[in-house]
């Protein structure tokens, strides 16, 4: 099987992986349920909690926040995660971040774990719990439990129920994010569907986000952990939109073996496929992320080519997509490649800055900007043309090595600021 490199597109990663894109994201896979209902956290008519519930108890891997303030349900999740290689559910609630709520927060935490155990006929332990939203404000907690009392009643494996999920974790987001797709491992077909929320608040080493996988795969604890520590690395450690990053962002992946392939035990071909699933699976919710950027009108994929190792080049694509004067300069439609150079002076990588080439391409053409060092006159009619395009890459290429790495963000819109101004209000 072919593994797939970062700057190919996700169609061709599906297509040279043999990847079948599939209906019912997060629900998709075999022994999963989910729902997503009204609790009236966030006073609108939509959803706003949300249950994950596998069958069986589920092999589980995770990663957090890296910022040192961590919410109250990070701080449970760590803990349970300490103890348990399996847990069964998740409970997930929008609207408040249960962040910076003091001892109150914790027992908060621990009740929403508590109910959903209860209502499921679980043990405490196999609950994770996540919430997203505003910061500093104590959860309301009645309606958080009323919530997952009734989720517990509705859950179902449909597409619809899927997208009810999708939609409870969002906060500031525009649509949601889902993916699913099936590869054929050991002769049996494995699923691996996934959800995710986030649109402000974005910067590698994960943000304001909150991913949650689910697939049918067997595969051990610590090979599923390793494989999604790398796919983290090149997926959702890779975008950025404002530069913050947040005090509730997790990722974990449940993996309840009802697939029924032989348990993948070692980092064989078996694990090459799955690791590859995985990462499909968490780029196109990372790239859906970007996109979705607050306030976005542009949509920018920066690879950096040619680079001494990998590292280097990861670290000059974020450094590219994370500079706020270069996604100013995208929204204005301005072809000021100067500032996409000097952001990646700012990224702490040597390379020979004297033969670096860079260009610009949406559907409207390719714009060339430097060629080995030297500055390339262009028409500034046709620039503008190409960057008025909602979907633009560029192109850096390097003579430093021979690696390669994508990054993914968005402008920077008057529309963000707006949207940052009022959000608690």
């Amino acid at each position: 099987m072919a593994i797939a490199t970062e700057t190919q597109t996700q169609q061709e990663i599906q297509q040279t992986s043999q990847l079948q894109a599939v209906a019912g994201g997060i629900a998709a896979p075999e022994g999963f349920q989910v729902s997503g209902v009204k609790a009236g956290i966030k006073n609108m008519e939509k959803p706003d909690v949300a249950l994950i519930v596998s069958q069986v108890p589920a092999t589980v891997a995770a990663m957090m926040t890296t910022n040192v303030v961590k919410a109250a349900p990070i701080q449970w999740c760590q803990t349970v995660l300490s103890q348990q290689s399996k847990v069964s559910a998740i409970v997930v609630n929008s609207g408040n971040a249960n962040a910076c709520t003091g001892k109150q927060g914790m027992v908060h935490a621990h009740q929403m774990a508590e109910t959903t155990a209860s209502a499921l006929g679980l043990d405490l332990h196999q609950i994770l719990v996540s919430s997203t939203g505003v910061i500093g404000v104590p959860l309301p907690i009645e309606k958080v439990l009323a919530g997952i009392q009734n989720a517990a009643t509705v859950l179902s494996d449909t597409a619809d129920k899927a997208e009810d999920a999708a939609t409870a974790i969002m906060t500031t987001d525009t649509y949601t994010k889902q993916v699913a797709v099936t590869v054929e491992i050991g002769g049996k077909i494995v699923t691996i569907g996934g959800i995710a929320k986030g649109s402000g608040m974005i910067h590698p080493n994960m943000a304001t986000m909150l991913a949650f996988v689910t697939t049918d795969a067997d595969i051990e604890q610590s090979l599923l952990q390793k494989a999604l520590q790398e796919s983290v690395a090149d997926s959702y450690h890779m975008i950025s939109v404002d530069g913050d990053t947040s005090t509730n962002d997790m990722v974990a992946v449940l993996a309840n073996g009802l697939a029924e392939n032989q348990t993948i035990t070692e980092e064989n071909e078996d694990f090459a496929k799955f690791k590859t699933a995985l990462q499909y699976v968490n780029q196109t919710l990372a790239q859906q992320i970007a996109k979705d950027g607050e306030g976005a009108t542009k949509f920018l994929a920066v690879t950096v080519k040619g680079a001494a190792t990998k590292q280097d080049a990861q670290a000059l694509g974020r450094a590219v997509v994370s500079s706020s004067l270069v996604k100013a300069a995208f929204y204005g439609e301005d072809a000021n490649w100067g500032r996409i150079i000097g952001a990646m002076g700012t990224a702490g990588v040597n390379f020979d800055t004297t033969l670096v080439s860079m260009t610009a391409t949406s559907s409207q053409g390719e714009l060339e900007f430097l060629k080995a060092g030297v500055p390339l006159p262009f028409d500034e009619a046709h620039a503008k043309q190409v960057l008025s395009e909602k979907d633009i890459a560029v192109t850096i290429q390097l003579v430093d090595g021979t690696a390669q790495a994508t990054a993914w963000g968005c402008d920077l819109s008057h529309e963000y600021v707006s949207i940052n101004g009022d959000y608690r209000t």
